[in-house]
C-alpha cells in the first residue's frame, strides 16, 4: 500500500431490481483508500457468509470506474456513463458473460468531504438472458483515532 493510504470503514449497499423482486445486500468492512495522480483507489476484503473472502479493488478515474474482485469470485467490471461494457464473471459454479450498461456515476472523494461516496446505477445482463437493474452505493470514511 502507498504511504498515503488511509484506513477507512467501508459500507457497500447493492440493490438489485428484477421485475417486481428487489434484493438488498449490505456489507461493512475495514478498507484502505489512497490517491495516485487523478486516480483514487479503495480496497477492502468482503467476507461472504457462504464462501471464501473476496478481495475488492475500486478504482475511480475521471473517465470511468472499475471494480475488480478476486478470491471467491473473479471479475472486473467497468462503469462508464451511457456506455455498455462486457466482461466475464468467474466463480465456483462456472463462468458467466456479463454486459453492464451504466446510467449514472456519482463520486465524492474523501478530499471533498468527511465521507467519500460512490453511487452507480446500471443494468446488467448475465449470459445474454437475465437483465437486472442495479444500484450500488459505496460509502467510506476515515477511521477515527478515538
Amino acid at each position: 500500500m502507498p504511504s498515503n493510504a488511509k484506513d477507512v470503514q467501508v459500507q457497500l449497499v447493492t440493490e438489485i431490481q428484477d421485475g417486481d423482486r428487489k434484493e438488498t445486500m449490505k456489507i461493512q468492512e475495514p478498507g484502505q483508500f489512497f490517491k495516485r495522480g487523478d486516480t483514487q483507489v479503495l480496497t477492502f476484503i468482503e467476507h461472504p457468509e457462504d464462501g471464501e473472502p473476496v478481495s475488492t479493488m475500486v478504482t475511480v478515474k475521471p473517465e470511468h470506474v472499475s471494480i475488480k474482485r478476486s478470491g471467491g469470485v473473479e471479475m472486473r467490471q467497468v462503469f462508464q456513463t451511457s456506455t455498455e461494457t462486457e466482461n466475464l464473471y468467474h466463480h465456483t459454479y462456472g463462468d458467466f458473460h456479463m454486459k453492464t450498461y451504466t446510467d449514472k456515476v456519482e463520486f465524492r472523494s474523501l478530499e471533498e468531504s468527511t465521507q467519500g461516496r460512490l453511487y452507480l446505477s446500471y443494468t446488467m445482463t448475465l449470459n445474454h438472458e437475465v437483465t437486472q437493474a442495479h444500484r450500488l452505493t459505496l460509502t467510506f470514511e476515515e477511521e477515527s483515532d478515538s
